[in-house]
């Protein structure tokens, strides 16, 4: 029995009894050893649609060689390039772009920059700022 059956018996099993924690992390360790075909069809597959972990996995799998990248091309961008793409609501990376913006803030790059695209943006990051700038008052009035 290849990887391939075994893991298309398991899912057509599990779809009725529900996941086993034990067997779905063997079918998960067997991903890697099917060919992109394989893949595919199980992501595809009816025996899939419900199992959002396993789902990920596949996509894992599938497109390892382009996770990372987005992330990597959003560290490399200036200040003022994230925040205008942090503006773009619809351009899929707001969150991402979000929390590079707040990790470059916490180090002291382009504070200003930075507190001015979050202090136009919603509520929950305006109160971000409010609270990184207090305590960097009180870091300041500690030393």
């Amino acid at each position: 029995m290849t990887d391939y059956e075994y893991i298309i018996i398991q899912l057509k099993k599990c779809h009725f009894t529900g996941w086993n924690d034990k067997v779905m992390r063997e079918c998960i360790d067997k991903l890697p050893n099917l060919s992109r075909q394989e893949l595919t069809a199980l992501s595809l597959s009816k025996w899939v649609k419900d199992y959002a972990a396993f789902k990920e996995a596949i996509f894992n799998i599938m497109f390892a060689d382009k996770i990372g990248l987005r992330e990597q091309r959003i560290k490399d961008l200036d200040t003022e390039a994230l925040v205008e793409e942090f503006k773009d609501k619809k351009s899929g990376n707001v969150s991402l772009i979000r929390k590079e913006m707040q990790n470059r803030f916490k180090e002291g790059r382009d504070c200003e920059i930075i507190a001015e695209a979050f202090n136009a943006s919603n509520e929950k990051d305006q109160q971000w700022v409010k609270s990184q700038q207090k305590s960097q008052k009180e870091e300041v009035m500690d030393q």
